[in-house]
């Protein structure tokens, strides 16, 4: 016997919004606003996930990407009511639920993550540090100065060059060596990407213990067994100015 309860009758109009193809609607309802819950709620969340991850919707036609939305409307459970992390919530879908076919990308997960990052970075409540102590230095003066790595940025590695994947590029294979990018969002409240490498990782995890610039240059060359020391600290000192000018250091 169907459970007529408020709660109940809810549950079923949930449930049929999300799967009108297998769960049938309250009995009660009338068919032309049935229709009009249906749109919105799939139209709303469609929307959101196309405007969210835009790469990834133009790598399918519009049968693969309704059908893939549809898939995550109708089998993901939300952790999360709030409408900004629908794309959080794409995302686990994706990871953790989602069983690829022939018709997806090899890189789906990982172009999905670079997406959500981009998003997740530009909603951030987070802020730079107001600071002016690396005002006007010098490279070489940078060296001495205690530096911080940005909250407003994510260090990633990839197989494939999310980066450039668009219609015009779909690689099959990830290239031999992995892809290194910083993703930040600058004082302009602008979300930006870098390509790094492994070295430059591992310098900022080092700015990241409290090391100066100069200790952790140093220790870099150690680790590396590097044969000039100098030519790695001068290269290094350019680099720290480059970090500092796009607001990845501060």
């Amino acid at each position: 016997m169907p459970d007529m309860s408020f709660a109940g009758v809810q549950k079923q109009l949930a449930d049929h919004l999300r799967d009108p193809q297998q769960v049938a609607p309250p009995g009660a309802m009338e068919e032309r606003r049935l229709a009009i819950y249906r749109e919105l709620v799939f139209n709303n969340i469609e929307g959101f996930l196309s405007s969210g991850f835009p790469v990834l919707r133009s790598l399918y036609d519009d049968e693969a990407w309704l059908g893939l939305v549809r898939e995550f409307i109708r089998t993901h459970r939300s952790e999360s009511p709030y409408f900004l992390q629908i794309s959080e919530e794409f995302l686990a879908f994706l990871q953790e639920e989602y069983q690829p076919g022939a018709a997806d990308p090899a890189f789906l997960l990982e172009l999905a993550h670079y997406e959500w990052v981009e998003l997740a970075l530009d909603v951030s409540t987070e802020e730079i540090p107001e600071s002016s102590h690396t005002a006007g230095l010098s490279p070489e003066q940078l060296l001495d100065t205690r530096l911080s790595l940005s909250p407003l940025v994510w260090r990633l590695s990839y197989q494939f060059p999310v980066h450039r994947i668009g219609p015009d590029y779909r690689p099959a294979e990830p290239p031999a060596e992995p892809i290194f990018l910083l993703v930040y969002r600058n004082r302009q409240q602008q979300v930006r990407f870098m390509e790094s490498n492994a070295l430059t990782v591992h310098l900022l995890n080092l700015l990241e213990e409290g090391l100066s610039g100069r200790a952790a240059l140093q220790t870099l060359a150690a680790d590396l067994q590097h044969p000039h020391p100098e030519q790695l600290l001068a290269m290094g000192a350019k680099l720290l100015a480059q970090l500092v000018g796009s607001d990845i250091l501060v």
